[in-house]
């Protein structure tokens, strides 16, 4: 696309910001909670080493290492034949991603403490911090747990990381990444990479795929804590490292801990552990109850259109094609306002409100877009929030963009300049654990809505949601805010169908609709992105609740367009196209022809 349209503009939002209808079908959780259930022996030997054995696997760990993983079913072993003395399993991590052993291998030692038949704790202590790894086993389930901890004396702690390493080399990460990748571990794509929870790593769930079966890490979290997942080093990408991060500011934290790592084996696809954790997930979160309120006419949908351009042929067009009910549409450019500027006004042009109207009686679903957490410093509500801004949690610089001769910039940090320079569009963000914040933005989106009649709307960069240096607002994270927000849009009026940028174990809560992006691919293609296709895990742990639809690069004008939503479909998104006119729907390309032909059938 042009690079000054206002998609291109957008995409610097996940490189600096950020970024259904049958659901398939799996086990359910209680029949592989089942399997691994029982009686299970726990057992510290002479050496300090612990031995599990659960009805689905065995287990050791040595010096908090996990030293061997093995499936009773099948026999496969899944780690081992590494020196677990060669280096630390627990680590504290400092701002930049420093990370610093906590362990033996700087004038330390780790020693291991029996606490009872079912719980032992592996005790850390070096020349730069201390620590604890609790290792037990939950009879109900089967699950290995694993708690680690650590502090320090030097203040700066950000997290605590676990880390798994040995890792068999056939094994593929099944993992929710831009809405699921099943990637072998020393993959390009994921070597020596690190994925914050929820904003690129969307569930808190890592599943290890073998031949047959394999083994999966999660952690069953609903109290909004943040964490993140490490996959493999430069010099070795056969580990990975579960981080359990402190809230921030972190400039003076000593100590990082308290969620709970669960280990388990299964057999069969990773379907199984997914199945597993979307039954937590309903229950842990209420959300058989979302399921009933949810329109049933979102799992009719056949086709989406992005970026939707106000053109009335273009409604005239797709209506000799498809049937309405059967197309979601997101409207950008619909207000008064010039696109992501002055938000949060939101008041329709004359020629959008006809438009809206006319799609609204056609019978498409239509959702203009607002935005979640975005206010123009010149608008008059931003010195009501303005104590309330994202700042990142170790620069401190706030969080937001300016767009600047085609290209996008940060957020002037000079109070004036803040104001003055409304011609680039600067835009900053504003936590949604704000109860004021929240009552403003729903207000607003009440009165376009009761006024035009909507029965849909889209709010962006709902993704945006991460550990900040004013993490907490209202006690609250960015995180949970933005759960509460969503929600609270969707019970404006008589009740809005609400569509969002990014899907993740927590947004789509509150959603029926969730505008996805491609691998690390928001407007041109990474490189090697036709691997990042094939798993639609993210499907299959929300597509109950909400809908997913493709993001940009859509119209299948070239080869990379054909990639780029082939991908989507492989990932059971609603086929979806990016179009400038009518005439793209009246003189398609194969692609934008395929989306249709589908529709209509």
């Amino acid at each position: 696309m042009n690079s000054s349209s206002p998609v291109s503009r957008r995409g610097f939002l996940q490189s600096a910001g950020l970024a259904a209808g049958a659901v398939a079908a799996g086990p359910p959780a209680s029949r592989a909670a089942q399997a691994s259930a029982g009686p299970a022996k726990f057992n510290v030997d002479a050496g300090g080493a612990i031995d599990v054995e659960t009805g689905a696997l065995r287990a050791r760990f040595e010096k908090g290492f996990l030293t061997s993983l093995e499936s009773k079913a099948s026999g496969e072993k899944f780690i081992g034949g590494f020196d677990a003395k060669a280096s630390d399993a627990l680590q504290l991590v400092y701002s930049k991603g420093e990370a610093v052993d906590v362990g033996e291998q700087k004038f330390g030692k780790v020693e291991t403490r029996k606490v009872s038949g079912r719980r032992a704790e592996f005790l850390f202590q070096n020349w730069d911090g201390d620590g604890l790894i609790a290792i037990s086993v939950e009879p109900e389930t089967g699950d290995i747990l694993v708690e680690p901890s650590a502090y320090s004396s030097r203040p700066g702690v950000r997290s605590c990381r676990w880390l798994v390493k040995g890792l068999r080399r056939d094994l593929k990460l099944v993992a929710p990444f831009y809405q699921g990748s099943s990637l072998a571990l020393d993959d390009a794509l994921i070597r020596d990479s690190y994925w914050d929870w929820p904003r690129y790593w969307e569930a808190a769930l890592a599943i290890f795929q073998a031949r047959s079966g394999g083994f999966w890490i999660h952690t069953q979290d609903a109290q909004y804590r943040y964490k993140a997942l490490r996959i493999g080093s430069a010099g070795d990408p056969y580990m990975v490292g579960f981080d359990t991060e402190a809230y921030g500011p972190v400039d003076n934290n000593m100590a990082a801990g308290g969620l709970v790592w669960r280990i388990g084996a299964y057999e069969g696809d990773w379907k199984v552990p997914a199945a597993r954790y979307r039954d937590w997930l309903w229950t842990a979160y209420g959300l058989a109850k979302d399921e009933r309120l949810r329109n049933p006419a979102i799992h009719d949908l056949a086709m989406a259109i992005s970026w939707c351009p106000l053109d009335m042929g273009l409604l005239d067009a797709l209506e000799q094609r498809v049937n309405p009910k059967k197309v979601l549409i997101h409207f950008h450019n619909w207000r008064t306002d010039s696109y992501d500027e002055n938000y949060p006004t939101y008041v329709a042009s004359d020629k959008a409100a006809q438009f809206l109207t006319r799609a609204e009686k056609s019978g498409f679903h239509i959702m203009p877009h607002f935005n979640t957490i975005e206010t123009d410093p010149n608008h008059a509500v931003y010195n009501a929030v303005r104590d309330f801004q994202y700042r990142d949690i170790e620069t401190k610089k706030l969080y937001g963009w300016s767009w600047v001769n085609q290209r996008a910039i940060g957020v002037p940090e000079s109070n004036v300049s803040r104001l003055n320079h409304r011609n680039e569009k600067v835009m900053v963000k504003i936590h949604p654990g704000l109860s004021m914040w929240r009552s403003i933005l729903c207000g607003r989106i009440l009165e376009a809505a009761e006024k035009l009649a909507l029965r849909n709307v889209f709010v962006d960069v709902a993704l945006n949601t991460h550990n900040l240096h004013n993490c907490l607002v209202e006690n609250m994270t960015s995180t949970e805010g933005m759960n509460r927000l969503l929600r609270q849009i969707g019970a404006t009026g008589p009740g809005l169908g609400v569509g969002a940028e990014g899907l993740n174990e927590i947004t789509f809560q509150g959603l029926s609709f969730a505008q996805v992006h491609l691998f690390k691919s928001w407007h041109s293609s990474v490189e090697g992105l036709e691997r990042a296709g094939g798993c639609a895990l993210n499907n299959f742990l929300f597509g109950k609740l909400c809908r997913s639809f493709g993001y940009s690069g859509l119209g299948g004008r070239n080869e990379n367009e054909e990639l780029r939503a082939r991908i989507h479909e492989e990932h059971e998104a609603l086929p979806t196209i990016t179009v400038q006119s009518a005439k793209e729907i009246v003189n398609p390309t194969p692609a934008v022809k395929r989306a249709l032909d589908r529709a209509r059938s």
